[in-house]
């Protein structure tokens, strides 16, 4: 079996290539073209040139003909509220996917967020009504929904993994478990953030690609489904178990920061 891995040099996608290396499939992971970064320390994987701007006439021959396409791929993060996301991510998207999938691809495995519940609180069911309130969530919504639109005409396998909150090493400086490792690192004696009573939903980031891992080598046309622990966790608790779990010494500091306005209090995925 061949899987195609678009962002694969992003956060979660680095930790699929090793989840994916695990489960004995070709895999084929794409990079922009005239970009030199380290590469994932991932044997076996093929890299391809390829630019979602610029995709080229055939995107499923360039991908080398996968079985399954798991798309990782979103830029303009985390600036969820730029009207970027509208204005040009979400039709390049949409023109690359339809490129690959009109060209033959079989099944497509597209990473989407639990930002398209929008403000609803509580416990969201996949099948719950999106109600998206930034242009980021709207976006992915929107293409969610072009994709579906494209299967009445040609078929094919669509599962829409619906991301929650995620941790780990390698993520983005901005989030909240690096900067508190940052911190630590620094020698502060004290960590400012919010009030820290929303519950959220969160994963270790190696579990959330075993999920994506396991559900591309499982192409099944599942639809929307959200990867999540279904278990809600106070940001409070999490930060206070992180510094338990590895002995640090630093104190939260609460209060410091607003919460988001673009989150409710309170919700969490049901698996």
């Amino acid at each position: 079996m061949r899987v195609a891995v678009t962002g694969a040099r992003g956060f979660v996608g680095r930790h699929v290539l090793g989840q994916l290396a695990t489960r004995g499939v070709e895999i084929v992971a794409t990079e922009r073209p005239g970009v030199v970064r380290e590469r994932a320390a991932v044997a076996d994987v093929r890299w391809v040139s390829l630019d979602i701007a610029n995709p080229p006439a055939d995107c499923f021959a360039v991908l080398e003909y996968p079985d399954v396409l798991l798309h990782l791929a979103w830029d303009g993060l985390p600036n969820y509220r730029s009207l970027y996301h509208l204005e040009t991510e979400l039709p390049r998207q949409y023109g690359f996917l339809a490129n690959a999938v009109r060209n033959g691809l079989p099944a497509l495995v597209v990473a989407g967020t639990c930002l398209e519940y929008g403000l609803q609180s509580g416990a969201l069911s996949a099948h719950l009504e999106t109600r998206p309130t930034t242009p980021y969530g709207l976006a992915k919504d929107m293409l969610r929904k072009q994709l579906q639109f494209l299967k009445a005409v040609q078929p094919f396998g669509l599962t829409w993994a619906r991301l929650f909150y995620m941790y780990g090493d390698d993520q983005p400086a901005t989030s909240l478990y690096p900067l508190l490792k940052a911190a630590v690192a620094s020698g502060h004696e004290q960590f400012p953030m919010s009030g820290g009573e929303q519950l959220r939903d969160y994963l270790p980031v190696d579990e959330v690609a075993g999920r994506l891992a396991d559900l591309a080598i499982d192409p099944a046309d599942r639809g929307p489904i959200n990867l999540c622990s279904g278990q809600p966790v106070s940001v409070r608790g999490l930060v206070e178990s992180w510094i338990e779990r590895n002995g640090w010494s630093i104190r939260p500091k609460y209060g410091e920061l607003p919460y988001p306005d673009y989150e409710p209090m309170a919700f969490w995925g049901v698996p």
